[in-house]
């Protein structure tokens, strides 16, 4: 599996999920962004060339280092500073309330904590800030949500971890957190058991 998982899955991947439709939903999620931001899984950096010039500092998180050649090309081409560190979003780095954003992109399926890990964005957020997330997850189809069930054990061994049928809303307000706004739709350039789709924006309670 290393060498499926380290060098097969993330070139496989960062090929598709450059595609247009993939290409135009992270500019429209990330277009609004300003001073300090983290990231939830920065996998291969396909988020970098949409992100604006008004972020002062880009943080990052993976477990991961995932074509570091890559991510590195696509880092040097911003202008803004960033920083990567190769540690799980469950127990974040960051003292509380350092973040005007926290970004997540088609990286709730991958975390095994996926409610942890949100605690430890409300923890890392300013009062004022936002949590922006654009996930697949499970299907509003019922049909279609059974066979993302049957089929979620097979996709989480050749997907690395990836799950089709989690509930995105649910996890989000479990974790204390406070859904603003939600967009629910499904990919045209995916099949629909893995393009239903969750964008939208999160704050702190307080």
């Amino acid at each position: 599996m290393g060498l499926y998982s380290h060098h097969i899955f993330p070139r496989l991947m960062d090929w598709v999920m450059a595609g247009e439709e993939f290409r135009r939903l992270r500019t429209d999620l990330l277009s609004g962004l300003h001073g300090e931001v983290l990231e939830l899984g920065i996998g291969t950096g396909l988020n970098l060339p949409h992100y604006p010039k008004t972020i002062t500092w880009l943080h990052a998180v993976d477990p991961a280092n995932l074509l570091p050649k890559i991510v590195t090309e696509r880092s040097t081409r911003q202008s803004f500073p960033i920083r990567i560190q190769h540690v799980t979003a469950e127990s974040l780095p960051y003292d509380d309330r350092s973040f005007d954003f926290v970004v997540s992109t088609w990286t709730l399926c991958t975390i095994p904590d996926p409610v942890k890990a949100l605690r430890e964005v409300r923890r890392v957020l300013k009062p004022n800030g936002r949590f922006l997330f654009l996930e697949h997850g499970r299907s509003e189809n019922e049909k279609i949500a059974v066979w993302q069930d049957r089929l979620n054990p097979v996709q989480n061994i050749i997907g690395c971890g990836c799950n089709l049928n989690r509930k995105i809303d649910h996890i989000i307000a479990q974790a204390g957190l406070k859904l603003m706004t939600l967009d629910r739709f499904q990919m045209q350039s995916v099949p629909r058991l893995g393009g239903a789709m969750y964008k939208g924006t999160a704050s702190r309670p307080d």
